[in-house]
């Protein structure tokens, strides 16, 4: 084969859906391509022209166009275009134009119809448009996990065992070691019909029962837990395992149709899924001390890199991850009190930011915060919860949770504050939204109560909820701070990289990705008034309005899923080079798949974040009504 042949085979071999191809086939369609060469400004194709050519760019820029003369997309080197003329009627739909001088590699119809029928990756590249190309990309990334598609149901390997909440403690434990049971569920039966009224554990057996000494003849409703968490049939395992990690909980009715279909525990879910991160959290309860707590820490990376080599999606890892945090969180304000006996009142420990959305990975800092009761007295009862919140934030720091650098933190007496001053600062917030203001309500405004009483934090966003809804300034500001973070894409759909000296020539994921999406999401879930932290809840939150055009909410799905997964993978991969991971990515280190489909995101969240500036005329401050 000639030099220049050779040349033409190896760069159609670099780029979908070319890459994908037998070496043989290569071959062939290099022998019956023509090299076309087109002056900046000069035309391609013209709508109703006869499609004779898949046209694809060797180097150069094309505009290509819809036939109402709108801009459609700019391709670069690597792109094809003319692929709906071929396969529509052999008619060119939409016409193209040369940006700058343009080297075209045109492969002849026949060849492209040999190609469409017999190559099936070379077919679904050239049927789906980019939105449907990015959706097909993030379901192929969950389907190999079985925690992702499996339902709870499977778990379960008997009928419900339960009895009334009436029931002595004797009788209760003989009914659990007959059945073989760790869990008996506790029923109301004095109506007509029975309702469930709590649940009684081993546990609550060893820890509440025979700990204090009780007698047999001791009701079970003495010792039971009531507030059930329960989830539903339908749910899927992964859910059940956030929603254990969330709660702190081993056990979970499952309910169909209201009524108990079974008892699931954590060992259900460890014998499934023998790597579970439940590992780590049910070993970080166990700990006495912070030496054990940074002991315990170093498993956390191991579980991570393990999720991503099950390919578990971003919203169950970063899920995970936040649980985990919580967990040290939780434990390490138990053993704080412990060391500094009972708080004086009551109070609660609110965490912020990522681990607040569910979305925090393992290169993180601490935000947090503390909520007292109304009748705190800063003199009287400020000493315990300072020393509270630094042994909490010093042992954050010793597991891997460095300081905040901004001091958004519980040891900051701003953030260690009561009830009311807490809704002050949040009405302030929306009602005076200055420039710290803004910068507060990207952190504070995703907020979620892990220890103590977490009732203060549901008022919190109950009242944020309600008040920024109204705030068309507050809502305006917002999105026009939302904006500050642009991804890194530039006029021809290429990579803008960073320039910020060690970071040089790379793309950070984090903040010119994953951060501006979840900023706009925040935007629209406070307009539409919901009180949803993670991003995808919001999401879900806000298709339920009409406040996005048509098809937007599941195009930022897929974008926040692919940025985040890609981040997410490049931080596995460093932890399994006994590298430090970081949120910056080189493009020469992705694969041509990884490159086409981020472009693909990047411009998702461009065009949401032109909609954001329309919606809430964030370049003046007003938002339409």
């Amino acid at each position: 084969m000639q030099a220049e042949l050779i040349e033409i085979r190896n760069h159609l071999a670099r780029h979908e859906p070319f890459d994908q191809l037998p070496e043989t086939t290569l071959d062939r369609i290099v022998a019956q391509v023509e090299v076309a060469y087109f002056r900046a400004g000069s035309t391609i194709l013209e709508v109703g022209q006869p499609s004779t050519e898949l046209h694809y760019i060797r180097s150069g820029a094309v505009e290509v166009f819809r036939r109402s003369g709108e801009l459609y997309n700019r391709l670069t080197e690597g792109d094809i275009f003319g692929q709906f003329g071929l396969m529509m009627g052999k008619m060119v739909r939409f016409p193209a134009k040369a940006l700058e001088d343009t080297l075209i590699y045109c492969i002849p119809a026949v060849m492209f119809q040999e190609l469409w029928e017999t190559e099936d990756s070379f077919a679904d590249f050239v049927e789906i448009e980019d939105r449907t190309r990015l959706r097909t990309a993030v379901e192929r990334q969950g389907k190999s996990s079985n925690l992702m598609s499996a339902k709870v149901t499977r778990l379960i390997s008997r009928e419900t065992v339960s009895a009334p909440a009436t029931v002595r403690l004797q009788e209760a434990a003989r009914i659990m070691t007959e059945q073989g049971v760790s869990a008996l569920l506790l029923m109301d039966e004095t109506g007509t019909k029975p309702v469930m009224k709590g649940i009684i554990t081993d546990r609550d057996l060893r820890t509440r029962a025979l700990t204090e000494a009780m007698p047999s003849e001791t009701p079970v409703a003495d010792i039971m837990t009531e507030g059930l968490i329960t989830i539903s049939s339908e749910a899927f395992i992964f859910e059940a395992m956030l929603m254990m990690l969330h709660n702190n909980v081993h056990h979970l009715p499952v309910i169909h149709n209201g009524e108990p279909r079974g008892i699931i525990g954590l060992s259900d879910i460890v014998k499934y899924e023998s790597q579970s991160t439940l590992f780590v959290v049910s070993n970080i309860f166990r700990q006495k001390d912070v030496r054990g707590l940074t002991a315990v820490s170093k498993d956390v990376r191991d579980s991570y890199v393990r999720m991503v080599n099950e390919d578990a999606n971003s919203h169950m890892i970063g899920s995970a991850m936040a649980g985990i945090g919580r967990s040290f969180c939780q434990r390490l304000l138990a053993l704080g009190e412990e060391q500094l006996g009972p708080p004086p009142i009551p109070y609660c420990f609110m965490a912020l930011g990522s681990m607040a959305r569910d979305e925090q990975l393992v290169v993180t800092d601490q935000d947090n915060a503390m909520v007292l009761d109304d009748s705190f007295d800063p003199a009287e009862h400020d000493e315990y919860f300072k020393a509270l919140a630094k042994f909490v934030s010093d042992g954050l720091a010793s597991c891997g949770y460095t300081y905040c650098t901004g001091d958004i933190m519980a040891t900051n007496t701003k953030w260690r504050q009561p009830l009311s001053v807490w809704k002050s600062y949040f009405t302030d917030w929306i009602e005076n939204p200055k420039a710290e203001a803004l910068l507060n309500s990207n952190i504070f405004f995703d907020l979620e109560g892990i220890y103590g009483n977490t009732a203060y934090t549901e008022e919190l966003k109950t009242l944020v909820a309600e008040k920024a809804q109204k705030s068309q300034v507050f809502l305006a500001l917002l999105a026009r701070n939302a904006l500050n973070r642009t991804p890194p894409l530039g006029f021809f759909r290429t990579f803008v990289m960073e320039q910020d000296g060690k970071q040089n020539d790379t793309i950070n994921l984090k903040r010119r990705g994953t951060a501006p999406i979840s900023d706009l999401i925040r935007v629209h879930a406070l307009a539409c008034g919901s009180k949803a932290q993670n991003s995808f809840a919001r999401l879900r939150a806000v298709a339920e309005t009409q406040l996005l055009p048509h098809g937007s909410v599941e195009n930022l799905r897929d974008a926040l899923e692919f940025i985040a997964i890609v981040r997410i993978r490049h931080q596995a991969a460093a932890i399994e080079a006994g590298q430090q991971p970081d949120n910056n990515v080189r493009p020469e280190d992705l694969s041509t798949f990884e490159r086409r489909n981020l472009k693909d995101a990047f411009q998702i969240l461009s065009n949401a974040q032109k909609f954001l500036r329309y919606r809430y005329h964030a370049s003046t401050g007003r938002a339409i009504q």
